[in-house]
């Protein structure tokens, strides 16, 4: 079962606390980041009170969501107040908001042949396949799911929230892998900067195979007309296709996605690749909506038991069309 922190009620009634009996300027100026629990997970509201995300950990009792796993930033607004990310789409129905999973791993230990006698293997491995992202094509989805252990807040103030969430990763009930993700969240120039921070531990020896797609993913909503960019302009590439990792867009630092809703406002995210992750090719398929630098996509990815595969991003969510000269230098400082 997930535990909320009680540091996470405290934080937001000191917060609360903090302001009574003040005027309003001094309620902006002793005002801080927030996070407080709701049915679905934990809600982090900026010094403003507006909200910057929800991060989910319980699935909602009616929804079209597919996959067993929740475990995501869901909704992620922008600074005004328009939700970015979807959530069980109409489309892809595992899909969820801000998400880490994959389709198809593989975890290896070794098997014990000692009762077959003289003429057993000389070696072999046990194999557990896992899909954790939900679409149930390249390995089993049943009994695979990312539970949340704890959400967090570590610190709290006028110009940076930090979130420490911790999942496992489960296979029927065995633990496989544990996740410790660091979310810190602070606002610059009209926009939200989120700088995800991903620590994989595997139980067992892990092999993430060679896919197109999987792995960081932004889900966004698709309600009206949109485009990637990079630093060079509109992205006009052939769009990427799950059956030919070749297709994939090249490496970036970024790519964004922006869309003119149909409310007319226009809303977008640029996600940043952090120049230590395994080196990525992106799957961003116009007809899927989505943000997917993939580790995988070249070659797999092997995880010794025990060691750590680190993997960040920084997210940055705006309004208004692409930030490029702002997106420059936010990865250029990272």
């Amino acid at each position: 079962m997930r535990n909320i922190s009680m540091a996470i009620i405290a934080a937001t009634f000191c917060v609360l606390a903090s302001g009574c009996g003040s005027s309003g300027a001094a309620d902006v100026a002793n005002a801080s980041y927030s996070l407080a629990p709701d049915k679905h997970g934990v809600v982090l509201k900026a010094p403003n009170g507006k909200t910057v995300f929800r991060y989910m950990t319980k699935k909602p009792k009616k929804t079209n969501l597919a996959a067993n796993s929740v475990c995501c930033f869901h909704p992620l607004n922008t600074p005004s107040q328009e939700r970015l990310t979807d959530l069980a789409p109409g489309d892809h129905h595992h899909h969820r908001g801000v998400f880490l999973a994959w389709h198809t791993m593989d975890f290896r230990e070794k098997a014990d042949f000692s009762a077959f006698g003289p003429t057993g293997p000389t070696r072999g491995w046990n194999i557990s396949r896992a899909d954790y992202w939900g679409w149930g094509e390249f390995a089993p989805t049943q009994g695979r799911v990312i539970k949340n252990r704890k959400v967090d807040l570590v610190k709290a103030d006028s110009s940076q929230a930090e979130l420490d969430i911790q999942n496992d990763w489960v296979t029927n009930e065995r633990v496989m892998m544990t996740e410790q993700t660091s979310a810190k969240v602070s606002e610059t120039g009209g926009v939200y900067v989120i700088d995800l921070d991903y620590r994989l531990t595997p139980k067992l020896d892990l092999t993430l195979n060679r896919t197109a797609f999987g792995g960081f993913c932004v889900r966004a909503r698709n309600d009206g007309d949109s485009y990637y960019a990079t630093a060079e302009g509109k992205v006009t590439l052939p769009d990427p296709h799950y059956s030919v990792p070749e297709l994939n867009w090249p490496a970036k630092r970024w790519y964004d996605y922006t869309i003119k809703l149909d409310n007319g406002k226009t809303i977008g995210v640029g996600t940043i690749d952090h120049p230590d992750n395994p080196p990525a090719t992106w799957h961003n398929p116009r007809y899927v909506w989505m943000v997917n630098p993939c580790i995988v996509a070249v070659e797999p990815i092997h995880v010794s038991k025990g060691k750590v595969l680190r993997l960040r991003y920084r997210l940055v969510v705006h309004d208004g069309p692409t930030p490029v000269e702002l997106l420059k230098k936010l990865s250029n400082r990272w």
